[in-house]
Order: structure tokens, then sequence, then C-alpha cells
């Protein structure tokens, strides 16, 4: 499977954050890309981004 790479540096630690915690909760998704947004203080931009590609991960499967 080929990872989309997030442009910004607080979007990838958030991805990174969101995939750690989704191992152990993964019924959670909505949950932790929220928390993830305010954890890095996303722009709404970058939330887009998380949630998109979380979104692209999910049909990827």
């Amino acid at each position: 499977m080929a990872t989309i790479m997030p442009k910004s540096e607080l979007v990838r630690k958030a991805v990174a954050y969101v995939q750690e915690h989704l191992k152990e909760h993964p019924a959670n998704l909505r949950r932790l890309l929220d928390q993830a947004g305010m954890r890095f203080n996303l722009s709404p931009k970058e939330a887009e981004m998380l949630n998109n590609f979380f979104k692209q991960s999910e049909s990827d499967h």
C-alpha cells in the first residue's frame, strides 16, 4: 500500500498519533482525529488533510 505523505510536519505528527492510538481503539477514529487536531493545533486546512488521509486509508482497505 502506498502511503501519502502529508506536507505539514504537524500533520505528519498528527497522523502518527492517530495511527498509534487507532491500534488500541479502532472504533474511535472520529474522536482521535478531533483530539489530534486539538493536540497539534491544526488549522482547518490541516485538519481536513488529516481527515482526508484517513478517509483514503479506509477506502484502500
